[in-house]
């Protein structure tokens, strides 16, 4: 790893890999095209009043933004898998993909779902930790197995073949995917907490 890449993506002995400043900077008003403005201003009613920055970033590419969030809802929050299941496969990709951002939006949004601090806590375990149900192990193993080898497993599938119908089960391999995909895409645009106190 060159010195470059560290002073940009990840401290040595750090838990997160991130940039210390934006490489695309989140979009002002005036950059944006005209009908993706209420979008932003209506998301931002639920972050205190402005839209996230992983919102104001993404809508600089305003053709892919829109079908994309429509796309991003219909997993979450409007998805087939109980909430709590979402949250813990979400906060799991953000730990294997050592994505800060992605994991503190969604340590507040998995409290709300459901998932205790012991829940969330013991995610960076893994699926092996004590204290998982069952139902809970399966989901977390999947989402390992999507990480390392983008398949899950046979055993692994009938385990969760046993709790998910086919709809849930496309939609878990979907939202593996698609929160993979973003922690991509914050980690290589540099896409910031919002807050100091994030970090």
């Amino acid at each position: 790893m060159t010195s470059e890449r560290q002073s940009e993506s990840e401290a040595p002995g750090s838990r997160w890999r991130e940039a210390d400043r934006p490489r695309i900077p989140p979009a002002r008003d005036d950059e944006l095209h005209f009908l993706v403005r209420p979008i932003l201003k209506l998301a931002g009613r639920g972050f205190g009043g402005t839209a996230p920055n992983i919102l104001t970033t993404l809508a600089r590419h305003g053709r892919l933004f829109v079908p994309w969030l429509l796309f991003a809802g219909r997993l979450m929050p409007g998805g087939s898998l109980p909430r709590v299941d979402t949250e813990l496969v979400i906060l799991r990709v953000a730990e294997l993909n050592r994505c800060r951002y992605e994991w503190d939006h969604h340590v507040r949004i998995g409290a709300k779902a459901g998932l205790s601090r012991s829940d969330i806590d013991r995610v960076q375990e893994g699926p092996d930790a004590n204290g998982w149900s069952e139902r809970q192990a399966a989901l977390l193993r999947a989402t390992d197995e999507l990480h390392t080898d983008r398949l899950i497993s046979d055993g692994n599938w009938a385990r969760l073949s046993e709790f998910l119908s086919h709809t849930e089960l496309i939609e878990l391999c979907m939202l593996a995917g698609h929160y993979e995909m973003l922690a991509g895409t914050i980690a290589s645009a540099g896409i910031q907490p919002e807050r100091p106190l994030d970090r």
